[in-house]
């Protein structure tokens, strides 16, 4: 239900920003965040009406000075008015709609009552404007009642062009952005979904391996079988407490991992040993829950089950510095079982199912900047081991532990 309220939300913002081009109050801006949109908007309206008194410089030859006070002052002023008229214009418009819909929170008017905005706010504009540029200045313009009727048209066309083209471009420019903004947010909605599947379709994979042990145990050793399944509950309890956040820390993770190992080594004893290699400075990164999981299962059903005397688990964590430069958090699950010598049997027996699952959360949060590669130990106790690289850059803020945390190394 708190999901299910927070993408209700998203939605509801991602409809306001769409409805809303040209919202000074756009969902979840701060008060300083608006007025740098609207000071944004007055610089470049000033720089617009400088460039057009460049444009007439060139053409008439008069006072660059004059030419280019008058026409930024009444850019500017053209600005204001239509920019301040826009808003009581969008809630006249807007005055019968229901509180809270994007209709009721929008600030543009549509374009026939724009229009009107812009007119209005051009003649004031220019009166206001040229009043100021005289003031500053000390020399009189033509103003648009002091001059005959063609004067006063070609005044009147020389500030409502303009103004209608650079309303159009703001107006085209905050289309664009709410609509990139819009398709951002179902990007990343998109990803959550995915990675929800992908989390859904773990969890019984992992639940129905163990099960499976189980019921061979009872048959076998039903003493054993109970501690097993007291086990599985409390483990079980911590995974799905774990699984309900989009992230924890390294030391949790590998927390879980040491509980479902213990499990294993209720059916496996001696014939499974384990070690963990934690370095507490990366202890607090965060990643998501279970990643590492199939892969310990792979190491479990394909390299040390298969093998007589069974053999040792490392799942290990340290910070490198790739070839490229940039700091990676570096994350191990190796095994001494048989190897990677049988891959077409691994294959068919549901190993891949594992390796795909990781790459693909791999590839839904980070990108192509994290990968998983899966390879033959390389010294004398072989096995496989399978390596996680993530730039530490992309995991985002440490993630706070309680004081009494207590960090797995061994």
């Amino acid at each position: 239900m708190r999901t299910a309220g927070r993408h209700d939300e998203r939605l509801g913002q991602n409809r306001s920003m769409a409805a809303n081009p040209l919202d000074l109050t756009q969902p979840g801006e701060h008060t300083h965040e608006r007025r740098s949109r609207y000071a944004v908007r007055a610089l470049r309206s000033t720089a617009y009406g400088a460039f057009i008194g460049l444009c007439i410089f060139g053409l008439t030859g008069h006072s660059l000075w004059t030419t280019l006070v008058q026409s930024s002052c009444i850019g500017l002023m053209c600005w204001f008015f239509i920019d301040l008229g826009r808003v009581p214009a969008s809630k006249w418009k807007h005055r019968h709609a229901a509180p809270g819909t994007p209709e009721a929170d929008s600030h543009w008017p549509g374009w026939p009552l724009m229009m009107l905005v812009i007119f209005v706010g051009s003649v004031l504009g220019f009166s206001t404007g040229g009043t100021i540029a005289e003031w500053i200045t000390g020399r009189p313009m033509i103003g648009m009642l002091r001059g005959s009727l063609s004067q006063t048209v070609a005044l009147l066309l020389s500030s409502l062009v303009p103004a209608l083209v650079i309303t159009y471009w703001f107006y085209s420019r905050e289309i664009i952005a709410a609509h990139e903004a819009t398709a951002q947010t179902a990007q990343r909605q998109a990803a959550e979904n995915q990675l929800k599947l992908l989390e859904s379709q773990l969890e019984p994979h992992m639940l129905f391996n163990t099960l499976a042990n189980l019921r061979v145990l009872i048959g076998l050793d039903p003493p054993r079988a109970q501690a097993m399944l007291d086990q599985l509950i409390a483990f079980l309890r911590a995974t799905l407490n774990a699984s309900r956040s989009s992230s924890h820390a390294l030391d949790a993770e590998f927390a879980r991992l040491r509980d479902y190992l213990a499990l294993m080594q209720l059916r496996m004893g001696d014939r499974l040993q384990t070690r963990f290699e934690l370095p507490a400075e990366l202890a607090a990164l965060p990643i998501p829950p279970l990643l590492l999981q199939p892969l310990v299962e792979n190491s479990i059903k394909h390299g040390l089950e298969p093998k007589i005397e069974g053999g040792q688990i490392e799942v290990r964590a340290s910070r490198q510095r790739s070839a490229a430069g940039i700091d990676e958090l570096v994350l191990q699950v190796r095994d001494t079982g048989i190897g990677l010598a049988d891959t077409a049997a691994a294959s068919a027996d549901g190993t891949r199912f594992g390796l795909t699952q990781v790459r693909e959360r791999l590839a839904t949060l980070y990108g192509g900047q994290a990968g998983l590669n899966l390879a033959q130990a390389d010294d004398a106790q072989g096995g496989a081991v399978a390596t996680i690289r993530v730039p530490i850059a992309a995991l985002g803020e440490p993630i706070t532990r309680p004081a009494n945390a207590t960090t797995p190394t061994a």
